[in-house]
């Protein structure tokens, strides 16, 4: 049975990021990083941050299982969603920085399981009542995300080469998980709450194909100088998996 309470879903974290540890996996990178926010999001309840508590908690299962259920059927070598498919192989790869792996992981998560959770939590004209919580989960994760983004230099020193090679760079890289992400996600919510269950599939096989595509830019990018500055900052990226997981759990 899949988790059922937040605490169930961080033991399964625990478990994948105890895991990838063992294994050396980066893999185990985004997993650190979702705790972090499930963490958050589990004091923001117990803290009476959003409008329905318990809700939060159900949105909050259900957004996490999903990630779950995709990193099952990867490992398992089951067909999955092509967003997570295209963020979990880049784990095998090198050359990604360890802002990369997050945002690739966070693509996925936001761009296309938030709103599928969202809907899901609050169907039909539940949903508008859902907004403000909703938003607040997305700036928890992205709070989470601009924080390894300046804290991460102890396992990447070279990361504020980010703000120096290319002005562009970091917006790329980053500002689609922000805000763009959350507008993107609730757009999603309503576009299934509006879309006859007959044509569900096939819309959200086109937002999977197109959220794929975004992680596989995000993931190895095109432009010649974004890549030639990331090759640089990974150059310099420490290769011990178990410390950057350690690293990132810290904050």
């Amino acid at each position: 049975m899949p988790p059922q309470t937040i605490d169930e879903i961080l033991t399964e974290l625990d478990q994948i990021i105890h895991r990838a540890r063992d294994e050396r996996d980066r893999l185990g990178f985004f997993a650190t990083l979702y705790r972090n926010v499930t963490i958050k999001v589990k004091e923001g309840i117990a803290a009476g941050l959003f409008e329905d508590g318990p809700r939060m908690e159900k949105l909050d299962v259900t957004f996490a299982n999903r990630y779950l259920t995709a990193l099952g059927s990867f490992r398992r070598g089951e067909p999955l969603s092509k967003c997570w498919l295209a963020s979990f192989r880049i784990a095998a790869n090198w050359s990604p920085i360890i802002l990369q792996h997050l945002l690739t992981g966070t693509n996925a998560h936001v761009n296309f399981d938030l709103g599928i959770a969202a809907q899901a939590v609050a169907p039909g004209s539940e949903l508008a009542s859902l907004e403000h919580d909703f938003n607040q989960i997305n700036e928890i994760l992205s709070s989470m995300i601009i924080k390894v983004r300046s804290g991460i230099e102890e396992v990447s020193p070279w990361i504020k080469l980010l703000d120096r090679f290319a002005s562009q760079t970091e917006d790329r890289l980053i500002n689609f998980s922000l805000g763009k992400a959350r507008a993107s996600a609730w757009l999603v919510a309503n576009m299934i709450n509006l879309t006859p269950a007959d044509r569900l599939a096939r819309e959200l096989n086109i937002l999977d194909e197109g959220v794929a595509k975004l992680g596989s830019l995000i993931g190895s990018p095109k432009e010649r100088l974004i890549s030639l500055g990331l090759h640089v900052i990974r150059i310099r990226e420490s290769n011990d998996v178990p410390h950057v997981i350690d690293v990132l759990s810290q904050m």
